[in-house]
Formats: C-alpha cells, sequence, structure tokens
C-alpha cells in the first residue's frame, strides 16, 4: 500500500524545494562566493533559522538532494545488472549516463551539472556524498561476489569507483577519464614496454 506524505512533509519539501530553486538561481546569476545564505533565505522568503533547519550543511548542500538517491541507483546498478555483465562494466555505464559524463542532460540540470564542476566548494560537497555511499555499495558489491563487506579490497574497490567522479569530473573528456580508469579497475596496471 503506498504511503503519501502527510501535510507537515510536503510542507517540508516545498521550502526545500524553494530553497534549492533560489540557490541555483542566484548562484547563477553571483557566482557561488558571491552568495550568502541570508540571500538565498531572502530569495526563498524564509528566515535562516528556517533554512538551517532544511539544510543544516549550509549553502553547499541547497542544491543537493541528501544522498540517498544516489545511494539507491549505486546499488541497483550491482544488483540489477543483466545476466553475464560484470560489477565494474555495470557501474561503469550507470556512472557514465549522469552528472559529468553525459551530455544526454535536459538544459536545466546541465546548467546544474556544470556550476558544480566549475565551483570547487559544490564540488568537494558532490564528493562527499559520493564518498557517504561507500558502505552501500560494498555491501553491494561483497552480496554479489560472495564476499565479506568488510574485506578490505571490497571496500578499496567501492571507494575507487566513488572517487571516479571527483578525479574525472573536470577533465577535458571526462567520460573518456571513467572509462580509462574503469579500465584499469578492470584490468590492471599494464606492465610497461621492455619491463620485466
Amino acid at each position: 500500500m503506498p504511503t503519501t506524505m502527510g501535510r507537515r512533509e510536503r510542507k517540508k519539501a516545498q521550502t526545500r524545494q524553494a530553497l534549492s530553486e533560489a540557490a541555483l538561481r542566484l548562484f547563477s546569476e553571483h557566482g557561488y562566493d558571491g552568495v550568502t545564505v541570508a540571500q538565498i533565505a531572502d530569495e526563498a522568503d524564509v528566515s535562516i533559522a528556517t533554512l538551517f533547519a532544511h539544510v543544516p550543511d549550509g549553502k553547499e548542500a541547497l542544491i543537493f538532494d541528501d544522498g540517498s538517491e544516489r545511494r539507491i541507483w549505486l546499488t541497483a546498478a550491482v544488483h540489477d545488472r543483466p545476466p553475464g555483465q560484470s560489477v565494474l562494466e555495470a557501474l561503469r555505464r550507470s556512472m557514465a549516463a549522469r552528472g559529468p559524463f553525459t551530455d544526454d542532460l535536459p538544459p536545466e540540470l546541465r546548467h546544474k551539472r556544470d556550476l558544480i564542476v566549475n565551483t570547487p566548494a559544490l564540488r568537494e560537497y558532490s564528493r562527499k556524498l559520493w564518498i557517504a555511499c561507500e558502505e552501500a555499495l560494498a555491501e553491494a558489491i561483497a552480496t554479489e561476489s560472495g564476499r565479506d563487506p568488510s574485506d578490505m579490497t571490497i571496500r578499496a574497490l567501492a571507494r575507487y569507483v566513488l572517487e571516479i567522479p571527483e578525479l574525472a569530473g573536470t577533465e577535458p573528456d571526462p567520460l573518456a577519464a571513467l572509462n580509462a580508469i574503469f579500465d584499469l579497475l578492470e584490468h590492471g596496471w599494464p606492465e610497461s614496454p621492455g619491463k620485466t
């Protein structure tokens, strides 16, 4: 039986949406560093206290969700992959269709993506959200490979994958960089020619 949001939850979601839209609009017009929390609160017609009640992490968090959506699609990529597809290939394909790795985004999402990629504070906050998915991704990889999620190699693999957006996202060709990193993870470091 589906649950519907109550009045309080709807009001919170509307306020959060208004704050997010105000922040994105102001960041676009004045640059991230040119906007204060007070200006965002004023633009959204809420108090500063209300802004921090909805977004305690500050202005960096205003244009992001809480990271739960990211965890869901990462673990779904692992668990719901087609038969015969490796975990790494499933993660590669899923990541390649998102964020800085695709141009197949509606204009408003492309604009938001570009703002994040070009703003160090927003990129760092995004990285924080990626890394927060490490435990869930490690558990998914462990389940699919029949290994213990506390195994250091499983945790390391999850962390390496979650660092890809930060490492590759600002490269001149982010998708090529993503593919190069996944190739390295899948096939290992190639031995230099002439070395034994």
